[in-house]
């Protein structure tokens, strides 16, 4: 039952992701790449009990800004309305200029050593994700975002 809430949140939050359109225009605004090797990546963090306010500030405070600077653009991010999902699940959607480039985006990014220090420190008070997924998507030809 867990698994199917969970893929019932993240085909909501892909079908109703109208804002997504905005973030094309933003990133056509940026000169973002928009070749026919773009992919996106839907990434669910879970996280243990209690632990999803920590894992909200990390992105809003320094996450975000490090996928930047590794070159991996933010689609958009979503919290599940129904719990239990709604407790301890963040959904969000990032984009890269290829598969390639997004395997060489996360192994910089893993390895920056400035995002080492920032993510030992934030686990001071205990571990934060229980668990991440990950899945690769392509644009369909009748997609607005590409």
């Amino acid at each position: 039952m867990r698994i199917r809430i969970r893929r019932l949140c993240a085909i909501a939050i892909i079908i109703s992701a109208a804002g997504l359109l905005l973030t094309y225009r933003s990133a056509r605004a940026q000169n973002v790449s928009t070749g026919s090797d773009r992919v996106f990546e839907m990434r669910i963090y879970h996280t243990l009990p209690g632990r999803l306010p920590a894992l909200q500030a990390n992105f809003r405070d320094h996450n975000v800004q490090f996928l930047k600077k590794h070159g991996i653009t933010s689609i958009g991010y979503w919290i599940p309305q129904d719990s239990p999902a709604s407790n301890n699940t963040l959904i969000f959607i990032v984009a890269h200029d290829s598969r390639e480039a997004a395997a060489k985006n996360w192994k910089e990014f893993a390895e920056d050593p400035e995002w080492q220090k920032f993510a030992k420190a934030s686990q001071v008070d205990g571990k934060i994700i229980d668990n991440v997924e990950s899945t690769f998507m392509i644009p369909t030809d009748y997609s607005p975002l590409k």
